[in-house]
């Protein structure tokens, strides 16, 4: 008996991916929103690249994947140094796309 099978297609566009060097996480009552942006040395403002909105329970799910593929990342090529990186509870200003989340 055969599982049950999901088919992703990858179209080559969507393959290329986006760099995105920040991110910035809001949230609603209802979802959270990751605004993936690349920001470059010497220029003031930078764009978001791509926004991402996910329910809670599919951003918790994000999180534990993240978590996992950490630690198989750091087992396999070393720990991950964080460097000029806001500590964790500081703010960046943000908005979500007009208002305040």
């Amino acid at each position: 008996m055969e599982e049950n099978k999901l088919n992703i297609n990858l179209t080559p566009e969507v393959a290329e991916g986006v760099y995105s060097n920040l991110v910035i996480v809001s949230h609603s009552s209802s979802e959270f929103v990751l605004d993936f942006v690349r920001m470059m040395p010497g220029i003031k403002q930078a764009n978001v690249k791509s926004r991402v909105i996910l329910t809670p329970e599919h951003a918790k799910k994000l999180l534990f994947a993240l978590q996992d593929n950490i630690g198989k990342y750091e087992n396999q090529f070393g720990k991950i140094q964080l460097t000029g990186t806001p500590a964790p509870g500081s703010t960046i200003p943000m908005s979500f796309g007009g208002g305040e989340a």
